[in-house]
């Protein structure tokens, strides 16, 4: 390749001076005269190469290295491959195809690295033969057999290590939230150190029995009433306060933490506008919420209504507004609903109207967040805040929804709305809270300041939720023929006057009530969505007073529902998610009070349900073990019990079909 460069890139004066014929002759010299000095340069790195002639015959000594046999040379043409000949015929014709292609050949009096033909006595590094003179690797391997063998690599032995888990980047105010205490009997505050309390509340806390404030709500009556310190028609500064969110254990008093700071911020109201709006799942819990509420307002000019869904459409209409002669008017400051019926009264109520509300609280929060499918929150945004229409006089006043938090969007004080949301097991998943709108959020928690990924689903070294101080945990290894026998056991021989019995459906509840009524010698009953609202009400009212020992319930009153003394939670079926596990157990040691949660374990279900519990945090499961001499006094009575529940079952199945 460097004979082609010389002679196809010469320099511009001599190929003036030469003609035609005289720079072709030149250029044949040069070439030939480059060849030779290539060859000898070749033939002495040879001779050093060579060692000294051996004998022929002489034997090879082990470890002694075989040659082979110099390669032959190609003839191209008649001639050697390394004649000068065969070069020139190549570089000839290599000069006819690659008349106009770019030049890639080395400087001349050097051997090209990409040619195809190596230079004599020079071996090609992708040659498959070995160049003369070099030993061969199969050779070497064959003569030396004595040679130590380089250690191979060793599949294997790979110890087995837990894969670290991601770390996801959260907000601010998730990453560190305001930390809350959380023991309700060490860490109280007296009603006199937070003065910012309206004395006539302070009074009602007094006729009521409290004199001092459990840590949730030292820590969120006041970050509340300082957000409406302007009055509720207005931010403090002018701007929109801060969402709160808060995080606390069942029991540690999350329901008066919002009822104080609404109803005082409320007391200065002239005309009556529904003011403060309280969303959560169950008819119970916002029958409970509501009685605390009436409490409250109960010297004061507010008043309280509760929609959902247990009188008629027409009824509740009548306790939110009025027609008059210039429309309507509003007769509730405070409604407490559910979701359901409370769209229903967006859609279907005239006069109905949200655009002076000023609190929006979200309660079980958690679960108000799985049921967004029904799309309740959007309704209620789109209808607290009204389209703009310039023909209304009172256009100006209108509060508008800021896409973009500006100097623009803030400078017209408007009346905010203000979200609080309350639970035990309030999810810190950023992206299910982004359904939820908030602005600016704060949040006020009883674990720690920084948690990590894990703590976004639920899995932490110190456990995602919190539970009460005084509940202690057992769990109780059985079969599942044995699992009435426990139950029983636990209610007669250990001697507990209110036990709260969980299953995971409503059949596993009324074959259980069935057994234990036929068994005898138990007060028990059965709630569930079996029995009406009403119905449901006596029964936890029975059950309240100690005229009902044993009730055996589904997660209806799992959620929120505040029964006082409850002595022992017994989880029939094990509870499949941890939430469910923390609103269950969360029905006792209630306010500081102590209380017991003994769950019902299958083999299959043991070891999972510890795995859930140990990451969960739980201070200390204990084993509480049941040998079959305690539980077999019970079985004749048992067996006589399930002989007449197979016929009440018979029973109920006649009459579906009549």
């Amino acid at each position: 390749m460097s004979l082609f460069y010389v002679a196809r890139y010469q320099g511009p004066e001599a190929a003036a001076a030469a003609g035609p014929e005289g720079a072709e002759a030149g250029a044949h010299g040069r070439a030939r005269a480059l060849l030779e000095r290539l060859q000898s340069r070749a033939r002495e790195r040879q001779q050093q190469r060579e060692p000294a002639p051996t004998e022929a015959a002489a034997p090879t000594e082990p470890g002694t290295r075989k040659r082979r046999r110099p390669r032959r040379r190609r003839r191209v043409n008649g001639a050697e491959s390394g004649s000068p000949e065969a070069r020139q015929g190549k570089r000839r014709k290599a000069d006819g195809e690659d008349a106009g292609a770019e030049s890639s050949e080395d400087a001349p009096g050097e051997p090209s690295s990409g040619s195809s033909e190596d230079t004599p006595g020079e071996p090609s590094s992708g040659s498959s033969e070995d160049a003369p003179g070099e030993p061969s690797s199969s050779a070497s391997a064959e003569a030396a057999p004595d040679a130590p063998l380089v250690p191979g690599l060793v599949l294997g032995g790979f110890g087995r290590r837990k894969a670290p888990k991601v770390q996801p980047f959260l907000p601010r105010w998730l990453a560190e939230p305001s930390c809350v205490r959380k023991n309700v009997n060490e860490d109280l505050v007296p009603i006199e150190d937070i003065p910012e309390v309206h004395p006539d509340l302070q009074k009602q806390l007094r006729a009521h029995g409290i004199s001092s404030y459990f840590p949730v709500q030292a820590a969120v009556i006041p970050a509340l009433l300082e957000s409406a310190a302007c009055g509720f028609l207005v931010g403090r500064g002018g701007y929109r306060p801060s969402d709160l969110c808060v995080s606390a254990p069942t029991g540690s008093g999350k329901t008066l933490a919002f009822v104080i700071p609404v109803v005082q911020a409320l007391l200065s109201r002239v005309v009556c506008h529904i003011r403060a709006l309280v969303v959560l799942p169950t008819k119970e819990l916002a029958q409970q919420v509501s009685k605390v509420f009436n409490i409250y307002t109960d010297a004061t000019p507010l008043r309280v209504s509760l929609i959902t869904g247990q009188k008629s459409l027409a009824k509740e209409q009548e306790s939110l507004v009025q027609k008059t002669a210039d429309g309507y008017r509003c007769l509730a400051d405070i409604v407490v609903a559910t979701p359901g019926r409370l769209v229903d009264h967006i859609d279907q109520t005239p006069g109905f109207n949200l655009q002076q509300l000023r609190f929006l609280v979200i309660d079980e929060a958690d679960r108000m967040i799985d049921s967004m499918h029904q799309s309740w929150l959007p309704r209620v945004v789109a209808a607290a805040f009204q389209s703009e229409d310039p023909t209304d006089p009172c256009a100006l006043l209108q509060r508008r929804q800021a896409q973009a938090v500006t100097a623009a969007s803030t400078c017209r004080p408007q009346m905010p709305l203000q979200k609080l949301l309350f639970s035990a097991t309030l999810t810190q998943n950023p992206e299910k809270l982004q359904q939820l709108g908030l602005h600016q959020p704060r949040l006020f928690s009883t674990g720690l300041a920084h948690r990590g990924l894990a703590d976004t689903d639920g899995d932490g070294d110190s456990g995602k939720y919190a539970f009460p101080v005084g509940l202690t945990h057992h769990y109780v290894p059985c079969s599942l023929s044995s699992k009435p026998l426990v139950v029983l056991h636990l209610v007669l021989e250990m001697g507990f006057s209110r036990v709260l019995c969980f299953t995971n459906s409503r059949e596993n509840s009324h074959r259980l009530f069935l057994l234990v009524q036929a068994f005898g010698g138990v007060d028990v009953a059965e709630f569930s969505s079996r029995y009406g609202p009403g119905q449901r009400r006596r029964i936890l009212k029975q059950f309240e007073q100690g005229k009902i020992q044993l009730l055996i319930s589904t997660d209806a009153t799992a959620r929120g529902i505040d029964v006082q003394g409850v002595e022992l939670v017994v989880n029939y079926d094990a509870p499949q998610y941890l939430r469910t596990y923390v609103h269950r157990a969360g029905r006792t040691a209630r306010a500081g009070k102590t209380g017991q949660a003994f769950t019902l374990l299958l083999r299959v279900q043991e070891r999972r349900f510890l795995q859930m519990l140990t990451e969960a945090g739980v201070p200390e499961l204990r084993r509480h073990e049941l040998s079959s001499k305690l539980l077999q006094a019970l079985v004749p009575r048992y067996e006589e019990a399930l002989s007449q529940l197979e016929e009440s079952i018979k029973e109920e199945h006649k009459q579906r079909a009549a």
